[in-house]
């Protein structure tokens, strides 16, 4: 079995509800992919927007810690586990797309409002929105710019009943994200 194929397994394995959202995993990650693609994000973009919250669907642990209210840190488990076959092009915007929304709720004083219950609640067990500091080191970062056009797709991608396309239609983005050699 390839590695997209393992991959696309975990994401087809997807089917609880994201959160207190009406759509599942799979369906928030589709979603995510299509709004990065109809927006004209490269190809790694698209990939890292279908695959940015993988860490929830491989951590065994991910909905008990959910549960006991700690941060589960599925950022970092999905890029340390998807830098094994994709460059940091695809994988940056996935591990900082968490410290996008605390960046996000420091800088843009709309944005906090456009948050679900649920990204509400994680931001909190997240650290909350960046200090000052904070947020001027993390537009620094090599990926930030990636993670926060991310981060406000991932937020708009919890609509029930959205059109999209599906899994496989994203099959040649991560292909594409593919490390070479």
């Amino acid at each position: 079995m390839s590695t997209i194929d393992t991959i696309f397994d975990y994401l087809r394995a997807g089917q609880k509800h994201y959160g207190e959202s009406s759509v599942t995993q799979l369906e928030h990650a589709i979603q995510c992919a299509t709004l990065a693609e109809r927006e004209g994000a490269s190809p790694a973009l698209v990939a890292a927007s279908l695959l940015h919250d993988l860490g929830h669907l491989i951590n065994p642990d991910d909905r008990a810690q959910t549960a006991r209210r700690e941060d589960c840190e599925h950022e970092i488990i999905a890029a340390d586990y998807l830098a094994q076959w994709f460059d940091d092009e695809m994988v940056l915007p996935v591990r900082l797309h968490v410290a996008a929304k605390r960046y996000l709720t420091a800088t843009d004083p709309g944005y906090a409002a456009t948050l679900s219950a649920g990204s509400t609640l994680s931001l909190q067990l997240q650290g909350g929105p960046f200090s000052a500091e904070e947020a001027r080191e993390f537009a620094a970062l090599p990926g930030a710019r990636d993670a926060i056009r991310l981060r406000r797709w991932d937020e708009r991608a919890k609509e029930a009943g959205a059109a999209t396309p599906p899994l496989e239609h994203f099959r040649p983005c991560v292909e594409a994200s593919l490390k070479v050699g």
